[in-house]
């Protein structure tokens, strides 16, 4: 269970999915009315999430107050209102060069794009993707092009490269990745849902993350690293939960994160965000 804090937490910095999200991807009742009073207490929420500013942002309307979204795995930091505070955006000839160096996983490629147009979500094919993540391009399809080769697409500079599929299939991509030499030029980032069979690799600029993107923000609001609390569950949190000066882990995350030492609140089953703040909000 979380341990108790001291009350001199300013800043929240919770993930969506896995986190903020229930095992029915809603926000839980009893999370909603944690946060709203942590933000009539004066705590700033920011939501940091490796969604896609636009997927991310009906979740961060529900919460009914105004926030800023660090989104892409902390390439964009945006508001709701849209104004952008900054955009670490990868090199297209890197990205290109990537593509190239994963010949193999051509079928499990998306790229994404920082606009809000047909476009915005960039893949040569559905075929090799598996149902999860299917459902997630469904929802998207209006963002949705197919372009090949995808290289074609690279006019600008991308967010981000994504490969996703099978928890084994993404397991060969990783080895590709650190095959290919490009370790040095990108961020790899990894996100896992073993109970759907479902793994993510993101690719990034180099030094792009969350935990980047959060002491970023921090430090441009003026808090130190022992006012910030991050909440997180999977392997793509670990640098935003390093950077806090109060990292909690949910009941549900993976095995990597609760190993390492940090608070665990309760799983996502079971209002852990409220049950964490319950260590930081006054009644």
């Amino acid at each position: 269970m979380v341990k108790p804090f001291t009350r001199s937490v300013r800043l929240l910095a919770s993930d969506i999915d896995g986190t903020l999200l229930n095992p029915q991807f809603q926000i839980s009742e009893g999370d909603l009315t944690a946060l709203r009073r942590a933000h009539a207490a004066g705590i700033e929420i920011v939501l940091v999430t490796g969604r896609r500013h636009t997927f991310a942002m009906p979740i961060a309307k529900q919460l009914g107050f105004d926030l800023w979204l660090i989104s892409s795995n902390g390439a964009v930091t945006r508001s709701l209102a849209g104004e952008t505070f900054h955009r670490d955006l990868m090199p297209r000839e890197v990205c290109r060069e990537l593509c190239g160096a994963m010949q193999e996983f051509r079928g499990n490629t998306v790229l994404t794009f920082d606009n809000e147009t047909k476009g915005a979500i960039v893949l040569e094919h559905l075929d090799d993707l598996n149902a999860s993540i299917r459902r997630w391009l469904e929802k998207n399809m209006d963002y949705i092009e197919f372009v090949v080769p995808i290289e074609k697409s690279l006019v600008n500079d991308p967010v981000q490269a994504m490969f996703c599929g099978s928890t084994a299939r993404m397991l060969d991509a990783l080895r590709a990745l650190e095959a290919s030499g490009m370790g040095k030029r990108v961020t790899v980032l990894r996100t896992e849902y073993p109970e759907r069979d479902l793994s993510m690799i993101d690719v990034l600029n180099t030094g792009c993350s969350k935990g980047h993107a959060l002491e970023r923000w921090a430090a441009h609001r003026g808090y130190r690293r022992e006012q910030v609390m991050a909440i997180g569950d999977n392997h793509n949190d670990v640098e935003m939960l390093e950077f806090a000066g109060h990292p909690v882990i949910m009941g549900n995350a993976c095995a990597e994160l609760r190993d390492r030492g940090w608070n665990i609140t309760l799983g996502n089953d079971a209002c852990g965000v409220a049950a964490a703040l319950a260590n930081v909000v006054c009644d």
